[in-house]
């Protein structure tokens, strides 16, 4: 994986300040897959994503994330850390993107979402028929085809099971048991909060440094952020201790 240097970063987290989540996503997944365009990033599905996502997290800040829920029953802070890598490497496995289920006479094959087709299937009035539609590649029943909203409830839930069992990074859930009161907890992860999160104080904090730097020395911004992070923060040293 490619990483943009600090000009590079400070441009995506500039241009996501006024976007929306999904516009957000879609800069920081950039930044993590130099290497594809923005037409085929739509089109990779959800699990992979968020292993490039969980990936670029540990190159820029490292392995360790911090993250604090509140107990669902007495409310304490419960809070610990995660291994970027080891997600990055559990979820970096490509699944087949075809699953195959079988269930009385009904035979379906569904291809794994897509980040667009989440986005599309949200716009919709019931948004998992709307995902079943888009995503199923042949139905067929005792040998006749049949289409989506012919499929029985039973075949649908086979198939989500399926989709879910081949591409877990769809859907990352924490569960976590509480000290004080032995409930557990169950949380989604959502990489692309946590990391926007992260690069938005990182980006904050690196112009403050641009700031003082340029004030003490008159460099210019591209001159500072050519600087490695280690040169930089010596001269803040300085600074100081003028």
């Amino acid at each position: 994986m490619a990483i943009t240097g600090a000009a590079g970063l400070l441009a995506a987290w500039e241009a996501g300040l006024a976007a929306p989540p999904a516009g957000r996503a879609l800069l920081l997944h950039r930044t993590a897959r130099p290497d594809l365009d923005d037409r085929a990033l739509p089109g990779l599905p959800v699990g992979e994503r968020e292993a490039d996502l969980f990936t670029l997290r540990r190159t820029l800040f490292g392995e360790r994330m911090q993250v604090r829920l509140d107990c669902a029953r007495c409310g304490a802070d419960l809070e610990f850390e995660l291994d970027a890598g080891e997600f990055a490497r559990t979820l970096g496995e490509r699944p087949d993107p075809v699953v195959r289920v079988e269930h009385g006479g009904w035979r379906a094959e569904f291809r794994l979402p897509a980040v667009a087709d989440l986005t599309a299937a949200a716009r919709t009035p019931d948004p998992r028929a709307a995902l079943l539609a888009r995503c199923l590649v042949t139905a067929e029943h005792d040998g006749r085809a049949v289409t989506a909203a012919e499929l029985p409830a039973a075949v649908q839930r086979r198939i989500a099971e399926a989709a879910e069992a081949a591409d877990p990074g769809a859907d990352v859930t924490l569960t976590v048991a509480c000290p004080e009161c032995g409930r557990t907890t169950r949380a989604e992860l959502d990489i692309v909060s946590y990391l926007w999160t992260e690069l938005d104080a990182w980006a904050r904090d690196l112009l403050l440094d641009v700031h003082l730097l340029a004030t003490a020395y008159g460099w210019s911004e591209p001159e500072i952020l050519a600087l490695s992070p280690l040169r930089r923060r010596y001269y803040l040293e300085l600074c100081a201790d003028d």
